[in-house]
């Protein structure tokens, strides 16, 4: 779905859709640059050392996307036919375009873990392969906090923890993908580096409730990060100049505190959203909500129709199943305003 024309729209779509701020407008105009690949940009520089700073690692890697961070982890962790393990609801099974199989060629095994978002360490167990004359074994462990699908929920670091540790014991590597991480470390008052400190890599994106236009992070090892800006540029990844992108980057690491207040507006959009006939919204943890229309007898897909139309962005998940997410370009007299459209279109529904 394109970008909505109508000025009076408010996008709960995604985090993604935020608009650079005017600061980070003028420190991208003023960014010191230089040819990334040759590393003599000194902005993207400074972005990188700050980020591994932030999670407690020993280096960090620019990159352009999530999805690209999360599969440079990938290929860098494991050999050709190894067996990935994977929450069956993962950003990385669902949304990357097969990426795993395409770019790394490794198979993936996929874990039920339901609510509590990470598999527990007897599912690690029974998941993993041993290596064999037969069998390719198991090369990586990839969990996902904020769990985008499961409704953004902030997965306790012990969980975390149980899951890396087992899979320590096993010699397999694991990935989180912290796209919203720091959604996660606000939610659960952990601090990033805390809630990543039993993984071997990490990325996390500036681009959604951080509020920068483009960019990610994929943090790990010196080691780790050498390989994987070789795989940067296996991947069409390597920048030139990027210190004007990755000013607003810096920026948006100044951004974590007010991640709270998009929290207060999701509590608010569901509250108001649950006390409709039809509608059902459980208390989220962090910015993401989500709607479930199947008492109103509305799919999701005519639920997201409706919606533009009445000046409301959001995006299907599911068949009767909506997201909607907040961000610092929606504030609390938004919410409210989306709520009264949104109220509209059940009423017009029932009648």
């Amino acid at each position: 779905m394109g970008r909505p024309s109508d000025p009076t729209m408010i996008d709960l779509r995604s985090d993604t859709v935020t608009k650079p701020s005017d600061r980070m407008r003028e420190a991208a105009r003023d960014a010191d640059v230089g040819d990334d690949v040759y590393r003599d940009d000194p902005t993207v520089n400074e972005l990188e050392r700050r980020a591994a700073e932030l999670v407690g690692t020993e280096a960090a890697l620019y990159v352009p996307s999530g999805t690209m961070g999360n599969q440079i982890a990938i290929r860098v962790h494991t050999d050709r036919g190894e067996e990935l393990l994977l929450e069956q609801e993962s950003h990385i099974h669902r949304w990357e375009v097969g990426g795993a199989a395409q770019l790394s060629a490794v198979q993936t095994r996929l874990v039920d873990a339901g609510d509590r978002c990470v598999p527990t360490p007897e599912q690690v167990w029974e998941a993993y392969v041993e290596e064999s004359l037969h069998r390719p074994g198991t090369g990586l462990l990839c969990l996902e906090n904020t769990h985008n699908y499961r409704g953004g929920i902030a997965v306790p670091k012990e969980f975390v923890d149980a899951a890396a540790e087992t899979a320590g014991e096993l010699g397999v590597p694991v990935h989180l993908d912290g796209a919203r991480l720091f959604n996660a470390g606000v939610a659960l008052d952990t601090p990033a580096d805390e809630l990543v400190e039993n993984v071997d890599s990490v990325m996390f994106c500036l681009s959604k409730g951080l509020g920068a236009p483009v960019g990610s992070m994929l943090a790990g090892s010196r080691e780790f990060i050498a390989e994987a800006r070789r795989i940067r540029k296996l991947f069409g990844g390597g920048m030139r100049q990027a210190g004007v992108i990755a000013a607003p980057g810096l920026v948006a690491l100044e951004n974590v505190d007010r991640l709270a207040d998009d929290h207060e507006n999701a509590r608010l959009l569901a509250s108001e959203l649950d006390d409709l006939e039809g509608l059902r919204s459980p208390e989220p943890e962090t910015n993401v909500v989500v709607v479930d229309s199947s008492e109103l007898g509305m799919t999701a897909e005519e639920f997201v129709a409706a919606c533009e139309n009445a000046g409301v962005g959001a995006g299907a998940f599911d068949e009767y199943t909506t997201r909607l997410c907040t961000h610092r370009d929606v504030s609390g007299a938004d919410i409210e305003a989306a709520v009264e459209r949104i109220e509209s279109i059940v009423e017009s529904f029932e009648a």
